[in-house]
């Protein structure tokens, strides 16, 4: 069976990769701060762990590797928009969001590279964003986390392409989350996740020769400012 990793998976773009994944036969870890009720499946492991601390991801981390000895498919999904400029923020928004949205990135992948190299057909994803290659306004320390994340990114595909493990990011724009919960905007303006998700399964499938770089996707009417 294959082994799909989904950090922060009850939610969002996290859930419909996993949903996506469970539908084609994957067994699928996740991880959440809190269990989801709503979300069951006899290949779905649920792990209760805080990814803003490096003890939660090797929490994560180690719960998985207890289990199965391989992982195919590593999503780096986990993360946190907490709106405010560079000046005025409140303290600690900075410290939240490159933990959560870089560090547990870079630590997740760290902690089980050697059981993606186990796997006949690897690939990591990392879940970016548009502001991983555009400023906004209102972005704050958000856009420096994504910018940074993309960057990993980038040189984790350079480092891995020995070990012919593909390595795409994964750029979307405004889509239908709880990070948009209360907007006034018609869900037509917005991407759906389960868009995002069949992106990552259709890059998954490419030859192995070829690999999809980054990944970009926004609503058709372009970026919500």
């Amino acid at each position: 069976m294959r082994i799909a990793v989904v950090s922060g998976g009850t939610k969002g773009i996290g859930r419909a990769i996993a949903e996506l994944f469970l539908r084609h036969d994957f067994k699928v870890f996740i991880s959440a701060r809190n269990e989801a009720t709503d979300f069951v499946h006899d290949n779905l492991v649920q792990c209760i762990a805080d990814l803003s601390t490096k003890e939660g991801v090797l929490n994560f981390a180690s719960a998985i590797k207890k289990q199965v000895n391989k992982i195919d498919i590593l999503v780096n999904n986990v993360g946190v928009f907490i709106p405010g400029s560079l000046i005025d923020e409140d303290e600690g928004c900075f410290e939240t969001q490159i933990n959560t949205n870089l560090a547990s990135t870079y630590h997740l992948t760290r902690a089980t590279i050697d059981h993606v190299r186990a796997s006949n057909k690897p690939y990591i994803f990392n879940i970016c964003s548009t502001a991983s290659i555009t400023p906004y306004m209102n972005g704050g320390s958000y856009c420096i986390s994504k910018y940074a994340q993309l960057g990993f990114t980038k040189v984790l595909r350079e480092e891995l392409k020995q070990d012919k493990i593909k390595v795409s990011a994964v750029l979307p724009g405004a889509t239908l989350t709880n990070s948009w919960a209360g907007t006034d905007l018609p869900k037509e303006r917005f991407s759906d996740p389960s868009s995002v998700a069949q992106l990552i399964f259709a890059a998954y499938q490419l030859p192995d020769s070829t690999v999809m770089e980054e990944i970009l996707v926004r609503p058709l009417e372009g970026d919500i400012t």
